[in-house]
Formats: structure tokens, sequence, C-alpha cells
């Protein structure tokens, strides 16, 4: 490297502008009485490293060409925002007993080492690096680590049950690097579009991430191909997954907070053909936990659960595919019969809602806490109500069949197309028929569809082919109140705002208990159940669709399996 080139090359590998480089070059070597610009000026460089390493030997600094990224400490950065770290050029390196390490590209910003000083109660000293190198190590430890980066604080106690830091996007910097600002922005939109689900899918050409939105998938962003990788990275970090394993499926959470609002992201990972997929799940733990009424069961519906779930023993289950609001219509249960006076208890994956008075406990199978051990120490922890997540297999049957016939109360949910497929589900887990018909009490069946926008839906006659398939007539139609979507800027042309439920409510009698003795299927108790009064999800659906709750568009396409 030409001897004329080191000014340049200063300017080049730190913040230095050109006079303050020039300043700096005058000023007088400690190996001799020469000016350093001298003193560099008699060797000549191969690399901008050669140079900046032999200029902080004349300044007695100690240099760092390779940064060790990985030990560095998150700890060290925690309460230093990252605005602040790039603006000076600094990083905390390494924290002795008596003095801390700061790694810098302007050993000359002295009052950036005296604010260091006082925030960490210790002595500081210089290590030196290049700009590039110093900016690269602050992006990526604060990328890994809990740190402002990304506003992580303290998580509140009495909104999570671990010790996991709680992200929270309004705390974001504007110069942070553009993966993660832009990983945050679709978090933040996600959560003011109140989507339910995020999915981040890798195209051949594209990647491709989609919003659920009210049960609908929508295409949201379509981000270059290149920062696929990028991208997949920072959700990984941030849920604390391994970002080096790309071959096998990982579960993983982040624990958000917007606006004051605790969001917990259940985040999953398989490996596909063009990339790694990721389906992330967004749950509002601030939400209020809503009554039964609320979440709109018909009356009839009503007064048979208020009967069921102020038995003394017995097993309620609540059946549905996934995402359909079962653990909400669970928590609602639990909250009309919570009192004083009986102790309740859940295991759940994950605990989604906390109830005051309630023993809530999550599921870790990474130290063996699952279903079924929980709920054998429940049996000895004295409860009267107990609460399983859900019921996966025959251990976990037996058990809440165990826990009930011994005087409990268990509620519990299955994966099921309808009422009566739970029967057969519990007997496909390897359950005893005799001890299934002795030990369910009864069993909802929900789904979820639109609610029509109250801002813009528009009165209307449904058509012949919607009348028959509903199987309601004209003049019902003329008499009700049958609405259609329109879409406004209130629902973002969608035509809906939120969802509401249709249920179907199977109580188990003496009947019922004969066809699950002689292993009936699913179709002969749901014949039996309806000769015998439940509404299925048609009935309830027809009647929210003439009150115009919703459409008969939404109701055919939930419930095509009833036809």
């Amino acid at each position: 490297m030409a001897q004329m080139d080191i000014a340049l090359v200063l300017t080049k590998v730190t913040p230095l502008d050109e006079a303050q480089v020039e300043n700096l070059l005058n000023q007088r070597a400690l190996s001799a009485p020469y000016s350093l610009k001298e003193v560099l000026s008699q060797k000549t460089y191969n690399q901008a490293d050669e140079l900046l390493s032999e200029l902080c030997k004349e300044l007695g600094l100690k240099y760092i060409k390779d940064i060790p990224v990985n030990d560095i400490s998150s700890d060290l950065v925690r309460d230093i925002p990252i605005n602040y770290c790039k603006q000076n050029h600094i990083l905390p390196f390494k924290d002795e007993k008596d003095v801390v390490h700061i790694l810098t590209s302007n050993p000359f910003n002295t009052q950036a080492l005296k604010d260091l000083s006082i925030l960490f109660e210790k002595n500081t000293q210089w290590i030196v690096s290049s700009s590039q190198k110093v900016i690269d190590t602050i992006n990526r430890v604060y990328e890994k680590g809990t740190s402002n980066l990304s506003g992580i604080e303290n998580i509140d106690s009495d909104a999570y049950e671990s010790d996991e830091p709680i992200i929270d996007l309004l705390d974001a910097e504007d110069d942070e690097a553009p993966v993660i600002k832009f990983v945050n922005s679709i978090l933040f939109r996600s959560v003011k579009e109140k989507a339910s689900d995020i999915h981040v899918e890798p195209f051949e050409k594209e990647l491709v991430i989609r919003f659920r939105t009210d049960g609908i998938l929508a295409t949201v962003f379509k981000p270059p191909k290149k920062l696929q990788n990028s991208i997949i990275s920072r959700i990984k970090v941030m849920a604390n997954l391994n970002i080096a394993e790309k071959r096998l499926p990982q579960d993983g959470r982040i624990p958000l907070k917007i606006g004051g609002k605790d969001i917990d992201i259940r985040v999953s990972t398989v490996p596909a053909t063009f990339g790694e997929r990721i389906v992330m799940r967004l749950q509002d733990r601030s939400n209020v936990i809503l009554s039964l009424e609320q979440l709109g069961f018909s009356q009839g519906n009503l007064v048979k659960i208020d009967d069921l779930i102020r038995r003394p023993y017995g097993i309620m289950l609540v059946t549905g595919p996934t995402g359909s609001g079962k653990s909400t219509t669970l928590y609602a249960c639990l909250t009309r019969i919570n009192t004083p006076d009986v102790n309740i208890l859940t295991i759940e994956d994950p605990v989604e809602q906390r109830i005051g008075g309630i023993g809530q406990v999550q599921v870790n199978s990474k130290i063996g806490l699952t279903f079924a051990s929980g709920l054998r120490a429940f049996l000895r922890q004295d409860p009267e109500i107990i609460m399983v997540g859900e019921i996966r297999d025959q251990e976990t049957a037996e058990l809440a069949i165990q826990a009930s016939l011994t005087g409990h109360l268990v509620f519990s949910t299955l994966h099921t197309n309808d009422s009566a497929g739970a029967f057969p589900r519990l007997l496909d887990v390897g359950a005893e028929p005799f001890l299934i018909a002795t030990s369910v009490i009864g069993v909802i069946a929900q789904r979820l569809v639109r609610v029509l926008c109250p801002h813009c839906k528009e009165k209307y006659i449904p058509s012949e082919l919607e009348l028959t398939t509903l199987g309601i007539t004209a003049e019902q139609a003329e008499k009700s109140h049958t609405c259609r979507a329109v879409g406004c800027d209130k629902c973002n042309q969608k035509g809906y705002q939120g969802r509401t439920l249709i249920a179907e409510m199977l109580v188990v009698d003496d009947d019922i208990r004969s066809l699950i003795m002689q292993k009936k299927d699913g179709g002969s108790i749901r014949k039996l159940a309806v000769q015998k009064g439940m509404r299925t999800f048609r009935d309830h659906g027809i009647e929210k669709v003439l009150l115009g709750i919703t459409t008969a568009e939404e109701l055919i396409s939930n419930t095509q399996l009833d036809l």
C-alpha cells in the first residue's frame, strides 16, 4: 500500500473525517519523537488492517483483527440502545473484575468512554478494530441477544410464567438492520390486522408471507428471494431456535409486546423443498376472557352447558378443527364455575390465558411434563375440577376417565369434525367403550364463521340454490334479516369483521351410552342425537343467517360435511 494513501485509508476504516485524521497523524508517536505520519510512512502495508494495527501500536492501544462475536455476552448491551452504539462506534466487549473492555473504531471518543465507565461503575479500556467490523459486530450481538435492539425488557410476571424476555416492537430503533426492521413490521402489522397466523412460505423463485385473518389466508408481502435466509434466521433467533438446524422441524415461542398488548407467538418450522417453512400462531394474552353468551352459543345450548359444568363428576369434551376456539370455550366454562370453594387445576400447551384462582400448568415435553404426567400428578392435588388441554393418546384418555370415575369433573378437547365423532376418536386412541360410556357426559362441537361487518352489510333475498341448500323457504327469508357482505373501509373491503361460533351440543343419555357400548360409528350416534332433539351446526348457522349475523355463503362453506 503506497505511503501517500495513509490518510485516505484511515478515513475509510475509521469514523474520523479528513481533518480529524490529519490532526491525528500530526501527533507525536510514543516510540519516537516523530509524528505518527512520519513513523507510519516508514513502512509499506498490504492491507488496511496492518496500517490500523501499527497505528494502535504507536498509540499504545490494543488492536483486534477478528472479533469473536460469540464470546461477547449479550448481558453487557442489555441497557444500551443500539443506536447509541452505532453512532459512537462502540460496543462493550468483555467485563473483567476491575475493568470493562470496550470495542471501538474511534479511540478518541473520550466522552463515550466516560459514559460507559459511569454505566458499568468500573474503569474502561479501548479495544480497536475497523469501523465496518465494529458495526457488523454490533448488528450481530444485538440480533442474537436480549437487548434494546427490539426493546427487550424484563418479563411481566403477572402476564407470563417463564423467565423469557418480552420484545416490545414500539421500542425498535430507526437504524436497525433492514431485515430486523422488516420482521418487526410483519409482526406489528399482523397484530394490527388481528391476524391469527403468519405463514412464511419459500417457493422456487419467491418468498411469500401470508396472514390468516378471520380464518382466511391472504398474501401481504413478497420480499426479495435473496432475503429468505436472513428473514427465517431472524425469526428463529427471536424464538430461541437453532438457526444451524435446517433439516428437522422445530417449535418455539416469541413473547411480544405491542402497544401494551401481551402477544404470545408459537413458532413452527418445517424443512420444505425450497427452504424452511414457518408458521407463527398469535395469541393475545391481554384479551379479556369472554362469557359463554358472548361466544355465540344459543340459549338452548347454554342451558345444557350450564347443567353439565355443574355436575360433580364426568368428562365434558369440546371438539372441532384446529383454530375453532375450543380453548376459549373451556376458559369460559371454567370462569363460570370458578369460586373460592372449588379447586380447579389445568394442564395446557401452552397456557393461553391466565385465570385468577386457578392453578395452571404448562406442558414441557423436554423435561417429561406431558398431559399424562401432569394429569397423574393432579390426582394427588385434591382438585374438584381438572382441565386437560387435549386428549392425544391412550394414557391421557385412560387417566382422564380414571379421574372422572373417582369423583372429578374433567374438561378436555379433541380434534373431530362433529360431536358424535368424539366417541370413535376415543375408541381409536385405545379407550375402552364401557369406560367411555360411563365417563363422558357431554360433547360440544364447534366451528367459527365470519361475522358480517355492521357498517356495510346489505339486506337481500338468498338465491334459490342457497335457499335449497340451507333448507329454508323464500317466505322465511323475506321475513328475516338475511344480509350479504359488501365491503367498506371499516372492514378493509372484506365485508366481514370478526368471527362467531356455530355449535352443536350432544348430551350423553342411556340411549347414546348403549350405542357407544356397541362401538357404533359416529353417524349412527349423531342420527340418534338429532332424533332426540340435538340442533346441528347447520341448524345453529341458519339461525344466525336469518338474524343477519353471517351469510348463507359462509355457512355453506363451513358446514358442507353436514349435507
